[in-house]
């Protein structure tokens, strides 16, 4: 292990165009570190001006990820936590608007004694505070990776790659680390990668004043010796240091691929740390396990928001970890639930082996996904419902088992006559949307002998939370009376935080979000005994 106490700090930046996965590429860098015995954080950057993505459509951003205090952040925060298995915090994820909020509030304070304010020093100086702040996250923190959102060139980027320039002078060459991530085009027509997109963005970066002391280059397939010598002879960057990144068929493969590109001993010899030669047994077996299933189930996904992937990412990532720790692959079926609220749901279940109702906020599809418990209940197929997805399986039980005519929620029919899911007591008065709802790692108590409690190994857990609505607790003895087993409940306020169905082999809702801690070497509990119900349903079918 290093003998020096100074944190080493890598920063990643993009080129050519926006989602080549720098944000998988800088949690991969951070995985190989680790495996170093080096001690690891991240930061991530987000050039926009919204304050953070909570109120932003998940077309516009993808998945809002949530951490154990409750921040609304990137969802590249969760490669880092599912590659690195370390939890973020706030100090994590920083946009221009939070930047730019805290410069504006100190000079509303006075605290600028009536300077101009201006982007430099006071925008710059900011952001270089949150680098500093984002090292302490960990103790004794070795490295920082810090990834900047978007593609040198943006206009709302510049503050951030000024702020990095103005740091890496200060910290010293020998205590950081330029990455840039670039993409080599395969022009069909030509039959030949291409280099010039790639020599101009690097030639973008020089001008603002930083120079890679690396390259990743993103293609479809890989690049030879040649090609890549001839990028770092036109990008100033040595021919060693040019590491070809083609597409994987597994992200959870890059790694063990960046090792062998020898990605690893460049960073640690650059910055002078002494450590423990890699040991990436761990991720080479991941790697063997995912190409050598055994079996393979078709989970359902129902939500509203599938036109877009990104926008139920922790989920999608917490199956290939579930399926892993099962032998199995998981095929996912998206089903868009606004459709099936139009036109019914015939025929889409009839052959899958498991259905997960998604998360989401408003009223659209959601009479689909109640449409869709039903049917999972009543034909015994293995359900899992994560926070809406409780409360529409909640409504769909209250309905049509409990005989409660016109059941709802208060967010879809306010004037409903049963509202068996309600506004919690502490949103009725918030006006404003970001920030603002239950967030963050709440604790839960689970009952002994229920399906949770099987699947932890425990009663008391901590999970996390993004939501305004909950289960009325007015309902919850007719909803137990009739079969429905609250199997969780949080033991400040004795809200529900699971349900179960007791005659069914696998009906669990949670109010929570257990897709954002699931990790790559580790499944969720949860998500691991329902793709085990699922592989056993197909087995009776």
């Amino acid at each position: 292990m290093s003998t020096e106490s100074r944190t080493k700090y890598i920063f990643i930046t993009g080129g050519v165009v926006s989602a080549l996965g720098k944000g998988i590429a800088a949690a991969s860098i951070g995985s190989l570190l680790q495996a170093r015995g080096l001690r690891v954080t991240m930061l991530k950057f987000d050039p926009y001006i919204n304050v953070d993505p909570g109120t932003m459509s998940p077309y516009q951003h993808g998945e809002v990820y949530v951490t154990d205090d409750g921040a609304e952040t990137d969802l590249d925060l969760g490669h880092y936590e599912r590659f690195l298995d370390v939890d973020m915090t706030k100090r994590n994820n920083a946009t221009t608007g939070q930047v730019y909020n805290e410069v504006i509030a100190r000079e509303r304070r006075g605290d600028y004694l009536g300077k101009t304010v201006q982007v430099i020093p006071h925008i710059t100086n900011e952001i270089k505070s949150r680098i500093y702040a984002a090292a302490k996250t960990i103790d004794r923190c070795q490295i920082l990776i810090v990834e900047v959102g978007g593609t040198v060139g943006d206009i709302e980027s510049l503050p951030f790659l000024e702020a990095i320039r103005q740091f890496c002078l200060e910290e010293g060459q020998e205590n950081t680390f330029n990455i840039h991530l670039t993409l080599i085009p395969y022009i069909k027509a030509a039959g030949e990668f291409k280099t010039k997109p790639t020599q101009h963005s690097v030639g973008r970066l020089r001008e603002i004043g930083l120079q890679p002391n690396a390259l990743l280059c993103r293609s479809e397939s890989p690049v030879d010796k040649e090609l890549r010598d001839k990028i770092g002879l036109f990008c100033n960057v040595r021919p060693s240091h040019v590491i070809n990144a083609p597409d994987l068929d597994s992200i959870y493969k890059i790694p063990q691929r960046f090792e062998e590109n020898g990605l690893g001993e460049i960073i640690v010899k650059h910055l002078g740390l002494e450590c423990a030669e890699p040991d990436l047994k761990s991720w080479i077996h991941l790697s063997e396990k995912i190409d050598n299933v055994s079996d393979e189930v078709t989970i359902a996904i129902c939500g509203k928001y599938v036109g877009l992937k990104d926008s139920y990412k922790s989920i999608i990532e917490a199956f290939v970890h579930s399926g892993v720790e099962n032998d199995v692959k998981v095929n996912l079926r998206w089903v868009d639930m606004e459709d099936a609220e139009k036109n019914g749901i015939d025929g889409q279940f009839e052959d899958v082996d498991g259905m997960l109702i998604c998360p989401g906020f408003g009223s659209r599809g959601t009479e689909g996904k109640i449409m869709s418990a039903r049917y999972a209940r009543e034909n015994k197929l293995p359900f899992f419902g994560i926070c809406l997805g409780l409360q529409c399986a909640t409504i769909e039980f209250a309905r049509n088992v409990c005989q409660l005519e016109n059941a709802n929620s208060v967010e879809f029919l306010e004037a409903t006559p049963h509202p068996v899911i309600d506004l919690m007591e502490t949103q009725i008065d918030v006006s404003q949307m970001g920030g603002t709802m239950r967030l963050g790692a709440y604790k839960c108590k689970l009952e002994k002998g229920t399906k949770a409690y099987k699947a932890y190994g425990r009663s008391k857990i901590s999970e996390r939370h993004r939501h305004r609505y909950e289960v009325n607790n007015s309902y919850v003895e007719t909803l137990k009376n009739h079969g429905l087993t609250i199997a969780g409940t949080n033991p400040d306020t004795n809200l529900v935080e699971v349900i179960e169905i007791k005659d069914h082999p696998w009906f669990v809702g949670v109010q929570f979000h257990p897709e954002l801690k699931s990790r790559a070497l580790r499944a969720h509990p949860l998500f691991r005994e329902f793709v085990a119900a699922a592989l056993r349903h197909k087995a009776a079918r």
